[in-house]
């Protein structure tokens, strides 16, 4: 198979032209119209606008099995390769709508370098903040003040939901969303969180792997990873509730809400990304956006360290590792929260308003 870009082969064109070109083909064969959601979504128009193009992209969970099942790809003269071209639309969609813009195409560029970066100057920060002396407080809190860390964390959290809001905004729009109803939403949570169209045409799996070969394990580390990143989560939230409305401040032991959840959503994580990260580099390059191929990765490896990190904090907290600890993993989940918003994660909330536009559609 060539290794040349699908936009290459058509003179000229855009990703979202050269996609538009794709589908086009698609909605004349149909041949795919099970496997995903996207053939469905796909047969519906006749003409596609750039909205159109975009929400189809993120509708594409790029499990490839079309690909496989497609008579027209190279060497025939159409050229499809239909998972390569909406991954390309698909990540120009999260860089245009991003808010700044400009750091979300430098994180796609230099993931792994950023993250590394940003990781280490944030534990130097946190390690350097120990070694000024003891805050005065148990446990962690020894290390760092409650409101040394609620100062350093609440904007951490904030402004990344903010710009994250601000993308969604000009996306939704783009998109063509209307105003959003319990039932379009409904719809659209249980798709994601069954990860249904990781599922392939005959709710074998992905292709990801080898051609002839289905796999669920793909759709396992996804929901892993959602699953593991939710329950973290909701152990740092429980452990705020606990701490301003009980008065019950950390440290907590471990049959606690805070730890029962967070040690289970770490392994959950941790196993989930390692999966994610192992897979990555057995699939085919040239079924998806080669040029963010580093980006992608430094996400993964961003939250397995996040991850890993948690866990070891966990099992070292009683003994002098624990200060060393703190600050890398500080620093990781601080680095996770700033370059959220540029980074892969951002494509759940793509993914989740592009199934909310579909559910809409359907209902006419």
């Amino acid at each position: 198979m060539s290794t040349e870009s699908t936009t290459a082969l058509a003179d000229g064109l855009t990703p979202t032209e050269e996609a538009r070109r794709q589908i086009e083909i698609c909605n004349a064969c149909r041949y795919c119209e099970g496997y995903c959601a996207v053939f469905p979504a796909i047969t519906k128009q006749k003409a596609f606008a750039d909205g159109d193009i975009t929400q189809l992209a993120n509708l594409c969970h790029n499990c490839r099995g079309c690909y496989y099942a497609c008579q027209y790809t190279e060497p025939h003269e159409f050229a499809l390769n239909l998972p390569k071209v909406l991954a390309e639309v698909r990540q120009e969609s999260w860089q245009d709508h991003a808010w700044p813009q400009g750091v979300a195409r430098a994180f796609h560029r230099s993931g792994v370098a950023i993250a590394a970066f940003v990781i280490l100057g944030f534990a130097l920060m946190f390690a350097a903040a120990r070694w000024l002396g003891s805050s005065g407080g148990e446990g962690f809190y020894a290390v760092l003040s409650h409101n040394m860390m609620v100062a350093i964390f609440l904007p951490a959290f904030v402004l990344p939901l903010l710009s994250i809001t601000i993308s969604m905004r000009k996306f939704w729009h783009h998109i063509g969303g209307k105003p959003i109803g319990v039932r379009a939403s409904l719809a659209a949570l249980k798709d994601a969180a069954r990860m249904k169209n990781l599922s392939g045409g005959h709710g074998e799996g992905c292709n990801f792997e080898d051609e002839d070969h289905f796999t669920q394990l793909r759709r396992v580390g996804h929901q892993l990873t959602m699953w593991g990143f939710l329950l973290c989560f909701a152990a740092t939230s429980s452990g705020t509730v606990m701490h301003y409305l009980f008065d019950m401040p950390a440290p907590y032991t471990f049959f606690s809400l805070p730890k029962l959840l967070g040690v289970s959503g770490g392994i959950m994580l941790a196993l989930g990304t390692a999966k994610l990260a192992w897979l990555k580099p057995k699939g085919n390059k040239n079924l998806g956006d080669t040029r963010v191929w580093g980006g992608e990765m430094a996400f993964v490896l961003l939250l397995f360290v996040v991850a890993v990190t948690g866990l070891a904090l966990y099992w070292a907290g009683g003994t002098g590792l624990m200060p060393s600890l703190l600050a890398l993993h500080l620093g990781a989940v601080l680095a996770f929260f700033l370059l959220m918003p540029f980074s892969k994660m951002v494509h759940g909330f793509y993914r989740l308003a592009s199934l909310v536009r579909d559910a809409q559609q359907k209902e006419g």
